[in-house]
């Protein structure tokens, strides 16, 4: 791994046509100033309209499953994703749903924040009090009744890996919705709790059904070891369990539904899946400005899907809505993959948003 950084940023400083010191500087520069990040840090409810105009009339509840399990191998903290429960809360709400946050354990459940991810909805969940505190408080699983909700949504963070595959809580939720033909959805490695789900008439639930979650090259991208920290891979555990795994670009959006089943890949899968979740539920999703990451993500499927020029030509458009960071971060991805023609048509997109911009 770390020849792969060394030889990433040697990389980079040819690129940039500097020594290494000219190619930090110039990834520097893709940053906001400081000021944006203090700014961010305070975003309030009160500051984002989508969540404040325009809601609509109660429509019923979704439970929020989250993990309790804190560590990991050799006490490696883990958690659930911030970022997954906070997006995908905020969809529900802004579109007429009440959401309640239940664990295996109750309690207050272990968090993982990757500052780097963090936007204004994000920190906007963080900030407000109430919220915390019912999060604090989440609902042991076992006292959950599967009748008093419309859909279940799993939220990943590599703890789930732990305590949702032989829950029989979370099987008991799962099942009873699915077969009450209510939507059942997961994201990133919250699709574990679709292990060993069987319905009443002895299937798999997922057996046959086009499923996403975390796939095998995004954990052993991060995790070399993850063979054996978890208790199995995502992706091969439910290919075992008979399911139709579909799988997108690494680290970009990617969500797949099979009727009332809908999954997502990883963390930039949420917003979409979320919404789906309301489609299927019977309504249209509320109108939603995109994220300047959302952006990003758009921009870099639409090079893996069409190329450099069509991705090239779709960033002009609106050259300041896109998170560059985020788009840098692929290119040295690309880099470490050793797919170096990725990496430097990437790089170029990311200076021809700095130069619009």
């Amino acid at each position: 791994m770390l020849k792969k950084i060394i030889f990433t940023l040697i990389t980079l400083a040819i690129l940039t046509g500097s020594l290494a010191y000219g190619a930090k500087s110039w990834i520097k520069s893709l940053l906001p100033e400081k000021a944006h990040f203090i700014a961010l840090k305070k975003s309030q409810v009160s500051d984002l309209p989508y969540l404040t105009d325009n809601i609509p009339a109660p429509r019923g509840k979704i439970l929020a499953v989250v993990t309790s399990v804190d560590k990991m191998g050799e006490n490696k903290v883990t958690g659930y994703e911030h970022t997954e429960l906070a997006r995908a809360y905020w969809v529900f709400i802004a579109n007429g749903f009440s959401v309640d946050i239940a664990s295996p354990q109750g309690g207050k459940p272990p968090v993982v924040i990757d500052g780097e991810d963090m936007g204004a909805y994000d920190y906007a969940f963080l900030n407000d009090k109430a919220i915390q505190q019912q999060v604090a408080n989440s609902i042991p699983l076992a006292n959950i009744n599967p009748d008093d909700y419309e859909a279940v949504y799993f939220v990943g963070g590599k703890g789930t890996m732990f305590d949702f595959p032989n829950n029989p809580h979370i099987h008991n939720i799962a099942k009873t919705l699915y077969q009450d033909d209510k939507v059942v959805s997961a994201v990133c490695h919250g699709p574990a709790a679709l292990v060993n789900v069987k319905l009443d008439n002895g299937q798999m639930l997922i057996s046959d059904k086009n499923v996403s979650a975390f796939t095998n090259e995004e954990e052993l991208f991060l995790i070399p070891d993850a063979k054996q920290i978890f208790p199995f891979l995502l992706q091969d555990k439910l290919i075992s369990q008979g399911a139709q795994f579909k799988k997108g670009t690494t680290y970009l959006e990617k969500v797949t539904q099979d009727g009332k089943l809908i999954t997502g890949q990883n963390p930039w899968s949420v917003w979409t899946l979320a919404e789906r979740v309301v489609t299927e539920l019977g309504y249209e999703p509320k109108a939603r400005q995109r994220t300047p990451e959302e952006y990003a993500i758009a921009l870099l499927l639409t090079y893996d899907e069409h190329g450099f020029a069509a991705a090239n030509e779709e960033l002009k458009a609106q050259p300041k809505a896109y998170q560059r960071v985020l788009i840098v971060m692929h290119a040295i991805l690309a880099f470490m993959q050793f797919d170096i023609s990725k990496g430097i048509d990437i790089l170029s997109l990311a200076n021809q948003l700095k130069q619009l911009s």
